[in-house]
């Protein structure tokens, strides 16, 4: 494989990202004493940091791995949406795809961090779907964006946040389809068994037991072929790619009449976080898709990506040169 121009290649691609965008909110600080109020510590926080969370951190992915992301959501008419933009904007993202609602809040997860560890998340949001009229006109927005640009790959960047709706995942995916846009699927519960004729479907092992409602211990590949033979079954999706934490990915890729099936191990890490690896995973198999490479060097590839960012705290996306070395050292 010839990574240095696949990495070229990769920035001839406009990838749609559709999901639910959120901020990060990172409170740094130091833990010296416990509260004389109640027996917690008290962190004197020293830096605030925003970042751009859930979708907007696989736009970055995309973005960071030379691609051009189009970032597709709905936020508030809100400090936390002006924010947003801001952000979005300090990355030179392109905001058409952002739709702008005055009756839903701009999700903001806070995070505090004292002596380097995570001691509290502080979530502000909604969960319930999109009312009809912002459905329309969100779709709208979409469908002006694939008529009027090349689009390569579509991701569903799903946190059950309630932008992407049932009906949302039938249109795009039947317009893709037509179209012949690959799409890739990173889901979550609510919506799990509403993606239908997907390109690629990436759940991580609780996700797919609880879309499934099956149970086992281990992952096997006996096991992981048969709850992903279940899923191409039920929803007739081309290629199951599950990431299955300390014991690598799974892939099945059911194009072929005799399904290609494989299992690759996790690389040894030194973990700080695993907080954003599934945007960084399905962001990289989404430029694969693009690229139209096989399932085994997607998931290679992937799997490596996710690795390598759970070796930072925080969600962060992946650095493409050292994404790089690592792949022409393997």
């Amino acid at each position: 494989m010839d990574y240095k121009q696949l990495f070229k290649n990769f920035s001839n691609h406009n990838i749609l990202i559709l999901g639910d965008v959120m901020i990060d909110s990172y409170q740094w600080g130091k833990v010296e004493r416990i509260s004389p109020e109640a027996p917690v510590p008290i962190c004197s926080v020293q830096k605030i940091e925003n970042r751009l969370g859930g979708a907007g951190n696989v736009a970055l992915n995309i973005k960071a791995m030379g691609a051009k992301p189009i970032l597709c959501s709905v936020i508030g008419e809100d400090i936390e949406g002006k924010t947003l933009l801001s952000l979005m904007k300090e990355e030179d993202m392109d905001t058409q795809g952002i739709y702008t609602s005055a009756f839903r809040p701009t999700t903001i997860k806070t995070r505090i961090i004292g002596n380097n560890s995570q001691m509290l998340r502080i979530d502000k949001e909604i969960t319930n779907y999109l009312t009809k009229e912002e459905e329309e006109n969100f779709l709208n927005q979409l469908l002006s964006i694939i008529n009027s640009q090349k689009i390569d790959a579509i991701i569903f960047q799903d946190y059950d946040k309630g932008v992407i709706t049932p009906n949302l995942i039938s249109k795009l995916v039947a317009i893709a389809t037509e179209k012949q846009i690959p799409t890739a699927v990173d889901p979550k519960h609510k919506n799990f068994s509403y993606y239908k004729n997907v390109t690629l479907f990436k759940p991580n092992l609780k996700e797919l037991k609880e879309g499934l409602k099956i149970e086992f211990d281990k992952p096997t590949l006996e096991n992981l072929s048969d709850a992903s033979l279940l899923l191409h079954s039920k929803q007739n999706i081309e290629k199951v790619f599950i990431t299955l934490s300390e014991y690598g990915v799974f892939i099945a890729d059911y194009q072929t009449p005799r399904a290609k099936i494989n299992m690759f191990p996790a690389h040894l890490r030194k973990i700080a976080d695993v907080s954003g690896a599934g945007d960084t995973v399905i962001s990289l198999a989404a430029l694969c898709l693009a690229e139209k490479l096989d399932a085994d060097t997607m998931a290679k590839i992937s799997n490596l990506a996710g690795g390598l960012v759970c070796e930072t705290v925080g969600v962060v996306p992946i650095e493409k040169e050292r994404l790089y070395r690592e792949l022409i050292a393997l």
